[in-house]
């Protein structure tokens, strides 16, 4: 039983993971981080809310992690 736990973890360090799963988390958060911290810049009266200021923001935050998390 020790050596399947064992085996599991070995399996488990190794793998990357799909990049379209990664792909969609990263597409997820940032549409959401982008949503809240535009909503909260409209609420103090820095930007104007807006989807493309929404899009605008998601799509830096994708394009940034995208580059800053390639090996």
């Amino acid at each position: 039983m020790a050596d399947d736990a064992e085996g599991f973890d070995d399996a488990v360090a190794d793998t990357e993971g799909d990049p379209r799963v990664i792909l969609a988390l990263n597409l997820v958060l940032s549409s959401l981080f982008a949503w809240v911290v535009v909503w909260g810049l409209s609420m103090i009266d820095i930007v104007a809310y807006g989807a493309v200021n929404v899009v605008t923001l998601a799509a830096v935050l994708v394009g940034v992690t995208y580059l800053i998390t390639q090996r």
